[in-house]
């Protein structure tokens, strides 16, 4: 009697991701993230979240509150007292001078536009394996380029009108915050039971992380 055989079994290959497929795959992710969409979406998110700590704005623009103080130390009390309140508020409102200040002089704005673009573009995104900047026929190391990127900023803001608008506004918004401060009584205002709030470091922190994408994995073999 013949033997019955067996239907034969084709090997199925499963393939399965080695470690140097996956650490490409990791490659290619992390090369993709732009670093300026990266540093536009922290810089959203940091101010999102300070915008939403702010104080209300009625509150803070409630003629029954103000009062003149009686003396200078009364007016230093008021200030710190409503400056540890309306932190967020002040800040906005320096910014909101500054910025007007800034679209009514276009030239500075054009000036600074450019300064802040040059220092981004040549300086803060740049990683150690980019190529050298070439200009004039000529190449140029990184700390030429910040050397350069430091005396185009002391021209821009010393000599252009850059300089004094800055300076103008933030001494009008800050003049604005000081009165402001002085002038209203914090009587009502529940500064023990005050949610903490960030203040201008936590405001503006994006500028203590790194934008700067992260240097490639290294591919095992």
């Amino acid at each position: 009697m013949a033997a019955s055989s067996s239907p034969a079994i084709l090997p199925i290959s499963n393939p399965q991701s080695t470690p140097a497929a996956s650490d490409n795959q990791q490659l290619s992710s992390s090369s993709s993230t732009s670093p300026v969409r990266a540093f536009l979406s922290n810089i959203s998110d940091t101010v999102g979240s300070g915008l939403a700590s702010r104080r209300p704005w009625p509150e803070l623009l409630d003629r029954s509150a103000f009062s003149k103080p009686e003396s200078l130390s009364e007016a230093s009390l008021r200030f710190r007292k409503n400056y540890n309140y309306f932190r967020i508020n002040y800040l906005v409102a320096i910014t909101a001078v500054v910025a007007v200040s800034l679209l009514t002089n276009p030239i500075s704005l054009i000036l600074l536009t450019g300064l802040l673009a040059a220092w981004i573009f040549l300086y803060l995104f740049r990683q150690s394996s980019d190529p050298p900047i070439t200009a004039f026929g000529r190449q140029f190391s990184d700390r030429e380029t910040l050397l350069f990127l430091i005396f185009l900023t002391v021209v821009v803001i010393f000599l252009t009108s850059v300089g004094s608008v800055l300076v103008s506004a933030l001494m009008v918004g800050v003049g604005i915050v000081c009165l402001h401060g002085a002038f209203r009584a914090p009587e009502d205002l529940f500064l023990d039971d005050q949610e903490p709030q960030g203040g201008v470091s936590g405001f503006l922190s994006f500028f203590t992380t790194t934008a700067v994408a992260q240097p490639p994995l290294a591919v095992r073999t």
